[in-house]
């Protein structure tokens, strides 16, 4: 990193319940755009609750699965409670918040309380989208902060719910994720 260059830290904020080979790749992926990867489990979401796996659980996987990324928790679910909440670690860094398509159109069609708050958010942090069952095409308002993010391959029926799925209905689900995790995720699940 060039000197006083600003430090782009790429932020994969999931639930990881539990961690599959689509958040391996998205981390790869990111790391051609961002300096550095942390996975962030948030320890509580506005839009959903956790089942399954435990916050301890989550984060064990999330360090056995062998990715390049840090870990560490966060007390917020929103992506700018969490910005803000990493901005106080990693002052003066610029946060790229790694999502899939679907996620990335949840974001951005949330509602904030204020029409306007989804302009000032993104003042405060950019998106890398990957495609996920078709490409995200950003409103002209937010273009320049929302960036396209390439796989090597499509992960369109990879997700922890896929996994979790196909373990309750005694399908085969070990190709989903990293072969460093299935013993621990059949302690777990």
């Amino acid at each position: 990193m060039k000197k006083n260059a600003v430090k782009k830290i790429g932020v994969l904020a999931g639930a990881f319940n539990p961690v599959t080979r689509a958040h391996l790749a998205l981390v790869d992926a990111a790391l051609a755009k961002v300096d550095q990867v942390i996975c962030v489990v948030p320890r509580s979401y506005p839009h959903k609750e956790f089942h399954g796996a435990t916050l301890e659980q989550r984060l064990k996987m999330l360090r056995a699965a062998g990715g390049h990324y840090r870990v560490e928790v966060v007390e917020g679910g929103l992506l700018i409670d969490i910005a803000r909440e990493l901005k106080r670690v990693h002052p003066g860094a610029e946060f790229y918040f790694i999502t899939g398509r679907d996620a990335a159109e949840r974001v951005v069609a949330w509602d904030y309380g204020d029409p306007a708050a989804i302009d000032r958010i993104f003042k405060e942090l950019h998106l890398l989208v990957a495609a996920r069952d078709g490409a995200y095409e950003p409103p002209d308002n937010l273009r320049r902060r929302i960036h396209a993010l390439d796989l090597q391959e499509s992960f369109d029926e990879v997700s922890s719910t896929e996994v979790r799925r196909r373990i309750a209905a005694g399908e085969d689900w070990e190709e989903l994720v990293p072969s460093s995790i299935v013993d621990l995720i059949r302690e777990i699940y």
